[in-house]
C-alpha cells in the first residue's frame, strides 16, 4: 500500500503549480508576476469552489514568514548605506514628505470612515510606501532607464525602503503599548536608532575582514551557508533586542552590502528570494475573502483614489521642494502612485500582533492590486500631464519654480570654516554614539551581572574600568582628531580672529567628554559630582597625551575605512563616472547615461570627431573607461573601441537619439566611484573682472589648458545647455563645467 503523501508537500505543490500557470498568464500580459502570485492565492483560498485548496495554512504561514525575512535580506543586499548616503537631498525630502502626508493622510481617511486608531495608524503606514519591485519592473518594461527622472525615484525607493523597516519597528512598540506617550516613543527611537548604529558599525568592522581572510575558501556553497547563518543569526539578534525578526534579515542584508562578496551573495540567495517570496504573496492572495470585497467595494475606492491622488501630490510637492524641476517632478510623482510588497507586510504585523481587524488586509490587497495594475499607464502619462499643467500654470509661477530649480552653490561660496565643522560634527556624532552605546549597554546590560557576583565597591569599580577602557579609543578621537589637520592649520595661520572658535570648539570637546566619564564615574562609584569631575579630567588629560592609545585609535578607525571603502575602491575601475557627479548634473534638463561599445558597433576604430556625436546628436562624452584605464574629457582624436565604457551628459531627447542613432550600443547601470581623478561637475560665477567677458567657449581655451568642459550657461531667466562654441561669456554668467576636480580647482583658483 502506497504511504500518503504529506499534506505540507501536496500544499507546496498546489501552490507552485497555480503560481507557475498564472505568472506565465501575468507575464504574456505584460503585467508584474506579483499579481499572478496573488491571483494564485486566490484561486488556492477555498474562493473557488471547482479547484482544490490549501489544507495547513499553519505550514503555509511559517513559509511565508521565510519568505519575508528572505525579501528583507535582498532588499537589504540591494540598499547598503552606502546608497543612503549618495541618494542626497531630493531623495531625503522627497521620501520624507511622502511618508509623513501620505500617513498624516491615510490616518484622516481612516478616521473619517469611522475605523479604530489602530486600523488608521496602521492604514496610514500601508498606504505611505511605494512599490520597489513594482517601479523597477515597470521602468524596465517601458525603457525608462535612460530618462533623467528614474534617478531621482531610485534615490525616493531607497530612503522608503530604510522608512518602511524603520516604521515597522514604531507601529509595533505603539501596537504594544497601545499609547502614544512621547517619552516612550523617544525612547524606542533612541533605541532603535543606537541598535542600527551599532550593528552597522560592528558590521563593517568585522565582515569585510572576516570575508577577507577565508576568501581562498568561499566556494558558492559555503558563502551561501554562512549568508544564510549571519541573516537568521541577525534576525535573532532582533528578536532578542526587541525588534521585528524582518529588521534583523535587512539589517544583515545592508551590512553585507557594504562587502565584495555582495554581488555573489545577491546571486545566490536570489532563487530562495524568488521562491519563498512567491509563498509569501501567495500568502497574501489567500487572505482575500470576495465578501469582503464586495462589502468594502467603496472603501477600496476611495484608497485607491488616496493612493494614486497622494502619492502624485505629495512626492511632486517633496521633489519640488528638493530644488528639483517640474517636469522631474511630475513625472517622479506619477511613478510613486501605487503599494506593494511593504504594504502586505505592515498589514500582516498589524494581523499578528491582534491590533486590527480582519477587513483591513484584503481592502490593502485589492488597493495594492489595482495601483500596481494602473502604474505603467500613470508613466507614460506623467509626461503630457506636465506639458497640460506647463500650460496652465500661470507664467509667474512658472518662472519662480524654474529659479527655484536652478539656485546656484558656486565654488567661490564653499569656505573653509563650513568644511572644517561638517568634518568635526561627524567625528563627535560618530564616536559620541559609540560612546553612549557602550556606556548604556554597560548600565543595562554589564553592570546588574558584575554587581550579582561582585556587589558594592569593587564591583563598580569593575564595572567603571571596563566601560572607561572600552571607549577610550572613542573619546580620544572626539578630541585629538582635526586638530592638526591641513583645515585647522590653514584656519588657524589664516586669521588671528579664527584662533579664538578654534580653541573653543576643541575645549567643547574636551568638556564633552570629561562629561561622559563623570556619567560613568557617578553612577558606578556614587562619588560627590565635585570628586567625579576632578577624577574625569585627570583621566581625559592622560587620554589626550596617551601615546599608545593614540596609535590604537588610529589603528580602529584605519581598518574601519579599509573594510568600509574596500567595496568602493573595487567599483571605481568598473564605473566611468562617479554617482555624486551624475546628481550633480544641471537638474532640469541634463542628465548623464552609461553605454557599452560591441564588439560589432560600426563606431569601432573611430575617433570621436569622425563620429561627430555632439554635433549629431547634441550630446557630450564626458569619460571613457577602457579596462582600468579612464579618458577624461576625451579630445577629438580619440577612437572607441570594443567594450568601451562611454559616458555621455544630455537631455531626455537627446539621448534618445543618441541611443538610436548609435546601432549596436545597450545601456548599464551606472556604479559610484570615489577616484580622486573622476570628473566632477561644479558652476562658477564670471564675475566683471573675469578675463573671460568677450571671449567665445572655444577661444577662451578652456579645454586644452584646463581639460574642462562647457556643458550649460545659465543667464537671466534662460539656459543654455549644450553651448554652441561660438557662444561668448557676459558678466553675470553661471557657467556649468565638467571636468577632474583637482583641474577645476585650478581654473576657479587662477581665472575667476
Amino acid at each position: 500500500m502506497a504511504s500518503s503523501v504529506p499534506v505540507l508537500i501536496r500544499d507546496l505543490a498546489l501552490i507552485l503549480c497555480t503560481a507557475g500557470f498564472t505568472t506565465i498568464i501575468f507575464k504574456y500580459l505584460k503585467q508584474p508576476v506579483v499579481l499572478g502570485y496573488i491571483l494564485a492565492g486566490f484561486i488556492v483560498g477555498a474562493n473557488v469552489q471547482f479547484f482544490p485548496t490549501i489544507k495547513d495554512t499553519v505550514d503555509i504561514k511559517l513559509w511565508a514568514d521565510i519568505g519575508v525575512i528572505f525579501l528583507l535580506f535582498a532588499l537589504g543586499l540591494d540598499f547598503s548605506f552606502r546608497k543612503l548616503l549618495r541618494v542626497g537631498a531630493t531623495a531625503l525630502i522627497g521620501a520624507g514628505t511622502v511618508v509623513i502626508g501620505m500617513m498624516s493622510l491615510g490616518y484622516l481617511v481612516g478616521q473619517l470612515m469611522g475605523w479604530s486608531f489602530m486600523n488608521s495608524l496602521f492604514l496610514g503606514g500601508m498606504l505611505s510606501m511605494s512599490s520597489t519591485m513594482i517601479i523597477i519592473k515597470a521602468v524596465d518594461d517601458l525603457g525608462l532607464r535612460n530618462k533623467g527622472f528614474t534617478g531621482v525615484v531610485f534615490g525616493v525607493l531607497v530612503v522608503e525602503d530604510l522608512f518602511a523597516v524603520l516604521l515597522m519597528v514604531l507601529l509595533s512598540t505603539l501596537a504594544v503599548s497601545r499609547t502614544v506617550e512621547g517619552s516612550e516613543l523617544a525612547q524606542s527611537v533612541f533605541k532603535l536608532g543606537a541598535f542600527l548604529f551599532f550593528i552597522f558599525m560592528a558590521g563593517i568592522y568585522i565582515l569585510p575582514s572576516f570575508f577577507k581572510k577565508v576568501r581562498g575558501m568561499l566556494n558558492d556553497e559555503t558563502l551561501l551557508l554562512l549568508s544564510l547563518a549571519f541573516c537568521l543569526g541577525m534576525v535573532i539578534i532582533a528578536v532578542y533586542a526587541g525588534f521585528s525578526f524582518a529588521l534583523g534579515a535587512f539589517l544583515m542584508g545592508s551590512v553585507l552590502a557594504e562587502t565584495l562578496e555582495a554581488e555573489r551573495i545577491e546571486h545566490m540567495v536570489k532563487p530562495l528570494k524568488n521562491l519563498f517570496g512567491a509563498i509569501f504573496f501567495v500568502s497574501v492572495g489567500m487572505m482575500i475573502e470576495p465578501e469582503l470585497l464586495v462589502q468594502y467595494f467603496t472603501p477600496i475606492l476611495i484608497l485607491t483614489i488616496v493612493v494614486v491622488v497622494g502619492q502624485i501630490f505629495f512626492a511632486t510637492i517633496g521633489i519640488l521642494i528638493s530644488g528639483q524641476p517640474l517636469k522631474i517632478a511630475v513625472q517622479s510623482g506619477f511613478s510613486l502612485a501605487q503599494i506593494g510588497e511593504f504594504a502586505f507586510i505592515i498589514a500582516g504585523l498589524g494581523i499578528s500582533l491582534k491590533v486590527t481587524d480582519a477587513f483591513l488586509y484584503p481592502i490593502v490587497v485589492a488597493v495594492s492590486v489595482i495601483t500596481t495594475f494602473l502604474t505603467p499607464f500613470l508613466m507614460r502619462l506623467s509626461e503630457p500631464f506636465y506639458y497640460y499643467l506647463e500650460k496652465k500654470l500661470p507664467p509667474s509661477v512658472l518662472a519662480f519654480l524654474n529659479r527655484y530649480a536652478s539656485i546656484p552653490t558656486t565654488l567661490n561660496q564653499q569656505t573653509l570654516w563650513k568644511q572644517f565643522l561638517k568634518s568635526l560634527l561627524k567625528i563627535v556624532f560618530i564616536y559620541g554614539t559609540l560612546s553612549l552605546i557602550v556606556i548604556f549597554a554597560s548600565f543595562t546590560v554589564l553592570e546588574p551581572r558584575i554587581e550579582a557576583y561582585l556587589p558594592g565597591f569593587w564591583g563598580g569599580l569593575l564595572t567603571a574600568t571596563i566601560t572607561l577602557v572600552v571607549i577610550s579609543p572613542f573619546l580620544r578621537a572626539i578630541m585629538a582628531k582635526k586638530n592638526r589637520s591641513e583645515e585647522f592649520k590653514t584656519l588657524w595661520n589664516d586669521r588671528r580672529s579664527n584662533r579664538a572658535p578654534l580653541v573653543s570648539l576643541f575645549l567643547i570637546r574636551i568638556l564633552f567628554c570629561v562629561a561622559l566619564v563623570s556619567l560613568i564615574i557617578i553612577k558606578c562609584l556614587n562619588y560627590a559630582i565635585g570628586i567625579c569631575t576632578g577624577i574625569a579630567i585627570v583621566f581625559v588629560v592622560l587620554l589626550l597625551f596617551s601615546k599608545r592609545l593614540k596609535k590604537q585609535s588610529i589603528r580602529l578607525e584605519k581598518h574601519f575605512l579599509q573594510n568600509y571603502r574596500e567595496k568602493g575602491i573595487e567599483m571605481d575601475r568598473k564605473a566611468p563616472v562617479r554617482q555624486q557627479f551624475v546628481q550633480s548634473l544641471l537638474s532640469r534638463e541634463l542628465h548623464l547615461s552609461d553605454f557599452e561599445v560591441r564588439q560589432n558597433s560600426p563606431s569601432v576604430g573611430k575617433t570621436l570627431r569622425e563620429l561627430s556625436f555632439r554635433q549629431k546628436c547634441g550630446i557630450n562624452i564626458v569619460t571613457i573607461l577602457r579596462g582600468t584605464y579612464r579618458i577624461n574629457i576625451p579630445g577629438g582624436d580619440e577612437r572607441l573601441y570594443p567594450f568601451d565604457k562611454i559616458a555621455v551628459v544630455g537631455t531626455d531627447k537627446q539621448l534618445s537619439e543618441f541611443k538610436k542613432y548609435v546601432d549596436n550600443i545597450y545601456e548599464h547601470a551606472t556604479v559610484p566611484t570615489l577616484d580622486d581623478k573622476e570628473i566632477s561637475l561644479q558652476q562658477f560665477l564670471i564675475e566683471k573682472d573675469s578675463p573671460f567677458i568677450g571671449k567665445s567657449i572655444l577661444s577662451s581655451m578652456l579645454k586644452e589648458y584646463y581639460g574642462c568642459m562647457v556643458v550649460g550657461i545659465e543667464r537671466g531667466m534662460t539656459s543654455l545647455l549644450n553651448p554652441d562654441l561660438t557662444v561668448v561669456f557676459e558678466e553675470k554668467d553661471v557657467v556649468w563645467i565638467v571636468g577632474e576636480q583637482n583641474k577645476i580647482e585650478k581654473l576657479v583658483k587662477n581665472k575667476i
